[in-house]
């Protein structure tokens, strides 16, 4: 039978969106010198940035593609992220993003980025991420918006997604609630009166003001500008620690608790919780201030762990230098880096062998 005129535009236009939901985005840019270290390793950080900027655009597109409020898709977690190779000066990244699964208020993305030598052609896998949104409210960001729901090859696959989106939601409640609202600052040591290659050594901090340009339409933080900002701390406390070069290995996932709003002073904190022979974990904080409304109160706006690894002149690995504990409260944060160590290592190990 033939669908009456209303109906076929109403299939055409669900056909529309549904297609414009699964296309992929794709951004492009070259990286440059102030994108990278001393040695010319691009920090994690840029690319992490590329990678959210990448998912905000095709959250919000798809976010849009209904009637109502107009929105923007606001990041809430970063799954844990593996840089499986370095990317250089003059390389190209080409970051690609794909919604994978739909829920009625959050968007989940899956990110691949390739670097690619535009001298000899050749391109390399970088980085797999998975990300989520919520889409806010443009008329009112106390408002979160309904997702439209994707469509899907198989019952499997939407299974499968469910249950990935169970998984970290469950999770999220758990960091925060182990963080609380509770501040604990890192406290910027004297270091010449601290032992080298302790908690007290190592341990960092950075302050920013939250400006225009580090915010999203709704006037609050780009999560990509708070990623960078974290893995900029992470890259600090990693070099103060071997005095090497050290690049970013991998991020656990990354929880963003609360937004943070334009005008607000963040404090970034990183302190070591763990070493093993080649690499080193690092904990940081994002804690926000909001100085127009200072009788808010500090916050706990993100949390998340940073692996690093220490490199040679010709990029290849260290031994790092095992940390110098000082009482209870660090042994019990090295036991339980030590745990996600031998955790994330056990699953590596069952990816590769799935793979051959």
């Amino acid at each position: 039978m033939a669908l009456r005129p209303i109906k076929l535009l109403h299939h055409l236009w669900k056909q529309t969106w549904v297609a414009r939901a699964r296309s992929n985005v794709t951004t492009s840019r070259i990286m440059r010198p102030d994108d990278a270290n001393i040695v010319g390793n691009v920090h994690g950080g840029t690319i992490l940035k590329m990678i959210e900027e990448a998912g905000c655009i095709i959250g919000t597109r798809h976010c849009n593609t209904q009637n109502g409020d107009r929105c923007v898709a606001a990041l809430a977690r970063v799954e844990r992220t593996d840089f499986l190779h370095p990317m250089f000066i003059g390389e190209v990244a080409h970051v690609s993003a794909e919604i994978t699964y739909t829920s009625k208020h959050s968007v989940e993305v899956q990110v691949n980025v390739l670097s690619e030598n535009i001298v000899t052609g050749a391109k390399k896998l970088t980085n797999k991420a998975t990300l989520w949104y919520v889409p806010f409210s443009l008329q009112n960001v106390a408002k979160i918006i309904e997702v439209p729901p994707i469509e899907y090859s198989s019952p499997e696959q939407e299974e499968a997604g469910k249950k990935r989106y169970e998984a970290q939601k469950l999770e999220r409640l758990e960091t925060k609630e182990r963080n609380g609202e509770i501040i604990m600052s890192v406290s910027l040591p004297d270091r010449q009166t601290k032992e080298p290659y302790t908690v007290a050594f190592s341990q960092s901090s950075l302050i920013h003001l939250v400006g225009p340009s580090d915010c999203t339409l709704h006037g609050f933080v780009h999560g990509g500008v708070t990623m960078k900002l974290m893995d900029e701390v992470a890259g600090i406390v990693a070099a103060r620690h071997c005095k090497t070069n050290i690049v970013t290995a991998s991020v656990d996932a990354i929880n963003f608790h609360r937004k943070i709003k334009k005008g607000c002073v963040i404090t970034i904190s990183g302190r070591m919780t763990f070493t093993s022979n080649k690499s080193m974990e690092i904990e940081v904080l994002v804690d926000a201030d909001p100085l127009v409304e200072a009788e808010k109160g500090k916050y706990r706006a993100a949390t998340a762990f940073f692996t690093y690894i220490s490199l040679d002149k010709d990029n290849k690995p260290l031994p790092v230098p095992p940390l110098k504990l000082d009482g209870e409260e660090e042994q019990k944060r090295f036991e339980e880096g030590k745990a996600r160590y031998l955790q994330n290592k056990a699953k590596r190990l069952a990816d590769k062998e799935r793979q051959q």
